[in-house]
């Protein structure tokens, strides 16, 4: 059986997980939910992937960036525990009260003692384990570059994200960069906001010592934001350089929001990165 038939044959079995968590698709009542379990189902695929490249007997810690509900969160706990028999620990943050006392209360109903859940900003929270993979599922706008500059402070062996809206980059090439003619129609901005926001954030992390992949998680008739970024932090000691990142940035007149993560001192070529473990 393939992997992604695995996890979804799991998922449908646990049936109190689902109620709980509120992804029973067999009860949904409008197509929201269904679109929820199949990114679900798409990014536990890609994670179980990476999973496999670990030693067996090593504990991976999960950080959980602007997790709402812990969806994924809870799916790929009890996806890696029952399947996988892997040992794991989530971190889940969000600046959301209500949602991260809702988590609590899940976690406690559950007896997953492995969970830990963080009200507050991502670039703020500082874990007691060491993070192995970051993972944030459609944070919304800049939360996903809030996201990704958190993995590389916290030098994550793996940071995977699916991002959400691209706002910021839409309101700044409407005028001002080498294809003014192409984004004058509204559409075609938009679209190719999408584009230009994916390759910033790609060639950031590359600058930032991390190989990148980009994948899709589920079919674009679930979502249109189905595109996933992989970053693995590549071995040994390497350097800032984010040239192609800044000429990116630079062409377009963006001002990309991951700037602002970070002082020169850290973004300065002669900056050494840690290696990786």
């Amino acid at each position: 059986m393939e992997i992604k038939e695995t996890i979804g044959e799991l998922l449908r079995t646990s049936k109190e997980l689902l109620k709980i968590i509120e992804l029973d698709i067999e009860q949904a009542g409008d197509e929201r939910e269904i679109k929820k379990y199949n990114e679900v189902i798409g990014f536990c695929e890609q994670v179980v992937r990476i999973i496999e490249t670990y030693p067996q007997d090593k504990e991976i810690v999960f950080l959980d960036c602007s997790c709402g509900k812990s969806y994924l969160s809870f799916a790929l706990n009890i996806i890696l525990k029952k399947q996988f028999a892997v040992n794991t620990y989530f971190y889940g943050v969000d600046t959301n009260r209500i949602l991260i006392e809702k988590c609590d209360r899940i976690r406690n109903s559950l007896g997953f003692r492995n969970m830990h859940f963080i009200n507050g900003r991502i670039i703020d929270v500082q874990p007691e384990k060491p993070v192995d993979i970051l993972i944030a599922l459609h944070a919304c706008d800049i939360a996903t570059d809030e996201a990704i500059a958190k993995g590389i402070k916290l030098g994550a062996k793996y940071i995977v994200v699916v991002p959400c809206c691209e706002g910021q980059v839409r309101g700044r090439i409407k005028r001002g960069h080498p294809l003014v003619d192409l984004t004058d129609f509204g559409l075609l901005r938009y679209r190719f906001a999408d584009i230009l926001t994916e390759a910033l954030r790609a060639q950031f992390l590359t600058g930032a010592g991390y190989h990148v992949k980009l994948t899709e998680i589920t079919s674009p008739k679930f979502t249109p934001k189905n595109l996933m970024i992989i970053a693995r932090r590549k071995k040994g000691n390497k350097r800032y350089n984010l040239d192609k990142y800044k000429k990116l940035d630079e062409m377009f007149n963006t001002e990309f929001v991951l700037n602002n993560y970070f002082n020169e001192q850290e973004l300065g070529q002669d900056n050494l990165l840690s290696p990786v473990n």
